[in-house]
């Protein structure tokens, strides 16, 4: 099979989440890896969203990164056919730290937002290997572990959160996935 299209990832840091359990729908996505290589180059990037007030306008949304145009190859290159095809590209200072057996996290700084995601009670590293579907419509390979344990802050203030058992990706809804590649 021939692939046209990929990126792969070093000390991936992935959640996605409620504020309130009665939505539907995820209002919570904070996706960040130490180092994400593209055939654009590569860069500390990811994915964030954050809509407190799922009725209202999200207070961040896009890909991320400090390379912009990394960011822009993930919408119409690996996401295209989803929501995300047409998502913004944010500048953003992506930090990604590990302090294993205990604890993985991230802080990621968009505008005048600081997000501070922590895991820990890790489960073990699984090797993944995930067809596409629908969403996500590309392959899925790497390695992860399940957080047992996840916190968020938003400029420093707790954010409470309800962790479905799978994400958008068809794993786990938060997990340390030091590396991994999507392809297409």
């Amino acid at each position: 099979m021939a692939i046209s299209n990929w990126m792969a990832w070093e000390g991936g840091v992935d959640l996605v989440a409620l504020t309130d359990k009665s939505l539907s729908q995820p209002n919570v996505i904070v996706h960040a890896a130490r180092m994400v290589h593209t055939p654009k180059g590569s860069a500390a990037s990811g994915m964030i969203l954050y809509q407190p007030d799922p009725k209202g306008t999200p207070l961040a949304m896009g890909f991320i990164g400090h390379d912009l145009e990394i960011g822009k190859y993930f919408g119409p290159k690996i996401f295209a056919g989803t929501p995300f095809e047409q998502a913004p590209v944010l500048a953003a200072n992506i930090e990604v730290w590990t302090k294993l057996p205990g604890s993985v996290g991230c802080k990621i700084k968009v505008g005048n937002l600081l997000f501070e995601a922590t895991f820990s009670e890790l489960g073990p590293l699984e090797l993944i290997s995930r067809a596409p579907s629908a969403m996500p419509p590309f392959h899925q390979q790497g390695l992860e572990a399940k957080a047992g344990k996840v916190s968020l802050k938003v400029n420093g203030k707790d954010i409470p959160l309800i962790v479905p058992p799978v994400g958008i990706t068809g794993g786990p809804a938060a997990v340390w996935a030091p590396c991994g590649i999507y392809a297409r």
